[in-house]
């Protein structure tokens, strides 16, 4: 399993939905740099579950525990390494999906690909649950971005009338940095939007990743969204910025926009149809267990954290390339 990501910034992530922790290494954090652990704990605690109705209600504390790369505070250079215990599994709520998988899940693909041994009580190592870590690290980048945190708009009567329903609802969350340096990024391959789009896609139930106008400007005319250049001063900018603030793999200054799709979640208690594994014959699924009506809620921190993990990456590019 593809567990890591980055290159100046390396990340990689570790654990199971129902395992006894998940965790995170992170390697290449420059050395001396104070980390405010209130500071993060509040960001971890925007993505953490069973704070409200509008989320599934497992109760986890999701505080990390440094094991290494951190000393009095401060990050010493080495790689950071840090785990958060699982302490509210309940593991039989997943039984009947070693049989029966659920639809629009993780279980079928990943019995065909891994046999029927792979874990995936509460989703596993495809579980949501992944996410903290990324927070983990995600906040400790912000921090060192010093990026302010993006605010969420809550559809809570929505969610809450899909909750009662037993259904779900997806979403879209926009992320925009603001204060980036002209020239990060690479054409071609290695562009801005191929590492976010890559770290991105590594998040569950991401379906659609657009920058700048997105899909909305893919069907206009070009005298109408593109951005044409001017003078601010001395500094040469654009009127508009349909281009999300990337051309060609680049940054150009001007704020970096970002949307990212979030499909609804496919664990519901509506009866659906799936087809019994050991019987090879159709049969109905009711899902138990604990479960979000709205991921895209939660998602907000994480598309934020991981959004300024690749962003730290690409400015360690620079830094080493001025070395």
């Amino acid at each position: 399993m593809a567990s890591n990501f980055g290159k100046t910034i390396q990340v990689s992530t570790f654990g199971a939905s129902h395992g006894y922790a998940i965790g995170g290494i992170v390697e290449g954090l420059p050395c001396g740099h104070t980390i405010d652990i209130d500071e993060l704990k509040a960001f971890l605690k925007r993505r953490a579950p069973g704070q409200n109705q509008l989320t599934t209600q497992r109760k986890e504390a999701d505080t990390p525990e440094f094991l290494a790369g951190l000393v009095d505070g401060m990050l010493s250079g080495s790689p950071l390494a840090f785990m958060i215990r699982n302490t509210s599994q309940h593991s039989s709520d997943y039984n009947n999906l070693r049989d029966i998988p659920r639809p629009s899940h993780a279980d079928f693909t990943a019995r065909m690909r891994y046999g029927d041994k792979v874990d995936m009580r509460g989703g596993g190592h495809f579980s949501a649950r992944l996410t903290a870590p990324l927070c983990v690290a995600g906040g400790i980048a912000l921090q060192l971005l010093r990026v302010d945190p993006q605010k969420r708009n809550e559809v809570e009567t929505l969610v809450m009338n899909l909750k009662k329903d037993g259904d779900s609802t997806g979403g879209i969350v926009e992320v925009v940095a603001t204060g980036l340096p002209i020239g990060l990024g690479n054409p071609n391959f290695d562009g801005i939007e191929n590492r976010l789009a890559r770290v991105i896609f590594g998040v569950p139930a991401i379906k659609g990743v657009s920058f700048g106008g997105g899909f909305d400007m893919c069907a206009q005319l070009g005298s109408e969204v593109n951005d044409a250049f001017t003078m601010n001063g001395d500094k040469i900018t654009t009127t508009t910025n349909n281009s999300g603030g990337i051309q060609g793999g680049i940054t150009n200054g001007l704020p970096l926009v970002m949307q990212v799709g979030i499909k609804p979640t496919p664990s519901i208690y509506k009866e659906q149809h799936s087809v019994s594994l050991s019987q090879k014959e159709d049969t109905l699924l009711t899902i138990q267990g604990r479960h979000d009506p709205c991921v895209a809620l939660r998602a907000v921190p994480v598309i934020e954290a991981v959004t300024a993990l690749v962003i730290l990456d690409f400015l360690g590019d620079i830094d080493h390339e001025l070395r």
